[in-house]
């Protein structure tokens, strides 16, 4: 198979009228930038001729000379099979096979699309996509099984992954750092399916979290002496709360004189140093060798002396790994892991130290969390879609064989808008941190104002 077969989006053996497109009223089918049934003949066609000159060698990097011969080839085309096309047709032909070429075909409008953060494949005839939040049918469609599953081929294929029968399921990355999953038949029932969330064009800042109103000024406060000072942080969270965005957001306060190691599984951190080693695991090859985990990863970091350590998330033995390093050296390292509160974080942490196998009695790990983990900062998709930080929780030590812990920021849910988003409001619990002592030591001599407990505003100011 040639390079651009693999990559391309539809060949001689692309079905060629596919009964869904047809039924689409043509302002309809324009609008959405489909193709009708004569176009997607004429794509198969030319795309079959791009395949042979393929052979002789296309310098894919070249976006104007590729565009320049798919026009050359459409012409050709459209002049021997005497096919009468309006200039807005022939720019839609050309753009389909640009985007299947070059890019991720019917995706790329998608994913040019800033107000878009997730895009959902449940097979090639639905795709969802998650604006402000919220989940909506898109317009978007696949011409065919054929066409999606070369598109996901392309995007595993680019971070040297594979997906097959024999390993139906892959996570991978985009080139901007998006997360992909994949799952395809047989375990997926009705075509192959993928996930992309996006990542922003620009850095997420903690102005821009105070602005979304994500969290309030004074958290970010706290959080940035927290980062500066050293403490070891846990970003907690369920499935697309904005986890590795705040933690992308509180790398920036780590000093650019410090040497960073991050470690994932599929790289989407991304750190505002220069000084930064990424490390990314790698699956088993077709034999079934060559696997890296992120425990074996996480565990030669310590030979590269960094002075942190960045675990993109914690989701099983390599979570015992963690609170050693951060109990050997390695202060103010971060990592998120998935749950629901605070409490729920510390319960996952001892479970996960568990599927490490050294058999540690429960007392002891919970005497390495308690000196490990300073503080667990709670991530939640509300309601109505808004991401906010609701909790931040301070480890505040052992008693008995009990980690024990006090919030010290919440959000506070009061009600839902007509529109059923939620609304509330942030504020201080009113207990003082125990780490105060330790923040002032480290020059961060935050004022006692920040930890008061705020007065409930009227419902107007609620958000």
């Amino acid at each position: 198979m040639s390079m651009l077969e693999r990559i391309g989006g539809s060949g001689r053996d692309q079905p060629r009228r596919p009964a869904p497109a047809a039924t689409v009223p043509e302002p309809e089918r324009r609008a959405r930038g489909q193709l009708r049934p004569d176009l997607l003949e004429a794509k198969a066609s030319i795309h079959a001729d791009l395949v042979e000159l393929s052979a002789g060698g296309i310098d894919l990097s070249d976006r104007d000379a590729v565009r320049a011969l798919i026009v050359e080839l459409t012409e050709t085309h459209v002049r021997s099979a005497r096919q009468a096309l309006t200039r807005a047709d022939f720019d839609l032909l050309v753009e389909s096979l640009l985007d299947d070429v070059l890019g991720l075909g019917p995706l790329e409008p998608l994913l040019a699309d800033p107000d878009i953060t997730e895009i959902l494949i449940n097979h090639p005839r639905q795709v969802y996509v998650e604006r402000a939040g919220r989940l909506q049918l898109s317009d978007v469609v696949f011409e065919s099984d054929r066409q999606l599953k070369l598109v996901i081929d392309r995007v595993v294929s680019s971070v040297d992954r594979r997906v097959d029968e024999s390993s139906p399921m892959c996570d991978a990355r985009l080139a901007d750092g998006s997360r992909v999953n994949v799952v395809i038949p047989p375990l997926a029932l009705r075509g192959a399916c993928m996930s992309i969330r996006k990542f922003s064009v620009g850095m997420v800042t903690v102005q821009d979290l105070a602005r979304s109103r994500s969290c309030t000024a004074d958290m970010m406060q706290f959080l940035a002496a927290a980062v500066r000072a050293r403490l070891n942080i846990l970003v907690s969270g369920g499935t697309s709360s904005g986890k590795t965005t705040l933690l992308n957001a509180l790398s920036g306060f780590i000093p650019a004189t410090e040497r960073i190691v991050t470690i994932e599984d599929a790289a989407e951190v991304r750190l505002q140093q220069e000084h930064v080693i990424t490390l990314e695991s790698r699956p088993p090859n077709v034999e079934g060798a060559g696997e890296v985990p992120i425990r074996a990863l996480l565990r030669n970091s310590l030979r590269m002396r960094p002075d942190r350590i960045v675990v993109g998330e914690c989701r099983g033995g390599e979570a015992l790994d963690m609170l050693q390093a951060m109990n050997t050296g390695h202060e103010g390292s971060m990592s998120t892991v998935h749950a629901n509160s605070a409490a729920d974080a510390l319960s996952r942490l001892e479970t996960m130290v568990l599927m490490a196998g050294a058999e540690l009695p429960m007392p002891a790990i919970r005497k390495q969390i308690a000196a490990a983990v300073d503080l667990v900062v709670q991530m939640q998709r509300l309601r109505g879609g808004a991401r906010r930080v609701v909790s931040i929780t301070e480890i505040t030590g052992l008693e008995g064989q009990e980690v024990t812990y006090q919030e010290l920021f919440e959000y506070r849910q009061l009600g839902v808008s007509p529109e059923g988003a939620a609304l509330g409001y942030h504020t201080a619990t009113g207990a003082p941190p125990s780490h105060l002592e330790h923040l002032r030591a480290a020059g961060e001599d935050l004022p006692a104002g920040l930890f008061q407990r705020a007065a409930e505003p009227p419902r107007e100011e609620l958000y």
